[in-house]
């Protein structure tokens, strides 16, 4: 019965081995997109009153693990049933995030004065304010949702050669990891202004110290602009990358250029594309409620 007994916890620690090689491995791989997330996560979540900051993003990170909950299991089932629909829901979400990045280059150079007029009629009105909040949260887990299957479809291909219990383990590691750390991270961004001022206020305005804390006041402004231009950028690249590696003919075109630029021209094209579909298939559904 003993000997049984340690056999098991020997299998177990072998596992965990295994899952520990594995599970870097595929953090490794899937690094480049979690930089994007953190990116394009950090840029959504920001923009709203400093009480709502946490509760948002805690919305939104409670999101991101139900999406992951959700892809884990059809990843798995479609890779072992029919293994080329993976590819076709990449390209699917490719084709929505490149849309989200060219509209917010589009919205910024051509409706930016009807967008300080809306902004300005939120402030003014607490149920308006609430349902911008709302929209900008389900779009922020719907983008999360696209970039989620990415990361565990990633982390999933770094593991097809392992059996199934490692690559359960493995990716459902990797998944848990890149929830708790890009939203760990985006906290700490989004509270920067906070700790800045309580540093202010525990040194009594003198010293290192308060200087240090208003330096984290004045850097966040800073820090959330580029955050969103990091965040629309990362959008156009990601759905770029996406089409370039899961679209033959796209990856073998233009070889001379550079893949980053590449990936762009293919996420600005698409995004150019998807908008006039989008905003036909908004007008169709805003006249079919009425």
């Amino acid at each position: 019965m003993a000997s049984g007994f340690f056999a098991i916890l020997d299998d177990i620690a072998a596992l965990m081995d295994d899952v520990a090689v594995t599970s870097k491995i595929a953090t490794k791989q899937t690094a480049g997109i979690l930089g994007d997330d953190l990116a394009v996560n950090a840029e959504k979540a920001t923009g709203f009153l400093s009480s709502r900051e946490i509760p948002v993003l805690l919305a939104i990170m409670k999101g991101s693990f139900i999406n992951k909950l959700i892809i884990l299991p059809i990843a798995f089932f479609l890779q072992w049933l029919y293994p080329p629909a993976i590819k076709i829901i990449l390209v699917f979400g490719g084709l929505y995030l490149a849309y989200e990045g060219v509209e917010k280059i589009v919205e910024y150079f051509f409706h930016k004065k009807e967008d300080t007029a809306e902004e300005k009629e939120q402030t003014e009105e607490p149920d308006s304010a609430e349902i911008t909040e709302k929209t900008k949260i389900k779009s922020a887990i719907m983008t999360d949702f696209i970039l989620s299957i990415e990361i565990v479809i990633i982390a999933l291909g770094t593991v097809l050669t392992q059996p199934l219990t490692i690559q359960i383990i493995t990716v459902s590691i990797v998944a848990v990891l890149a929830t708790i750390g890009v939203y760990g991270i985006v906290a700490l961004i989004v509270r920067m202004d906070d700790a800045g001022y309580k540093l202010i206020r525990k040194s009594k305005n003198r010293g290192f110290i308060a200087q240090l804390g208003k330096l984290l006041v004045k850097a966040l402004p800073w820090v959330i602009k580029a955050l969103g231009i990091i965040g629309t950028i990362a959008l156009i690249l990601v759905a770029g990358g996406i089409f370039e590696h899961n679209i033959s003919a796209l990856h073998h075109m233009m070889p001379n250029v550079p893949s980053m630029l590449k990936q762009a021209l293919y996420g600005i094209a698409a995004g150019l594309v998807m908008i006039p579909i989008f905003m036909l298939f908004k007008k169709v559904v805003s006249s079919l409620k009425k």
